[in-house]
């Protein structure tokens, strides 16, 4: 999984967004897993997720509230 910019994430659909979070918050539980188990052999890649984690959250939260104010 390369990494997701919020350009990017912008561009996509929400439903494609959640995808990619999904895909993010489990990619990130397998490394955490395999961090108490063995030595990660890169472990730039949790922070890497972690960050694609928080621009989803990031750019769905902005959308809801646009939602609210347009109603």
């Amino acid at each position: 999984m390369s990494t997701t910019k919020a350009r990017e994430l912008r561009d996509m659909s929400e439903e494609q967004i959640r995808l990619v979070w999904k895909e993010a918050a489990e990619s990130l539980f397998r490394l955490k897993i395999q961090a108490q188990t063995e030595k990660l052999a890169a472990p730039s890649e949790v922070r890497r997720h972690r960050r694609t984690i928080a621009r989803c959250q990031t750019i769905l939260a902005e959308r809801q509230k646009q939602a609210a104010s347009a109603t």
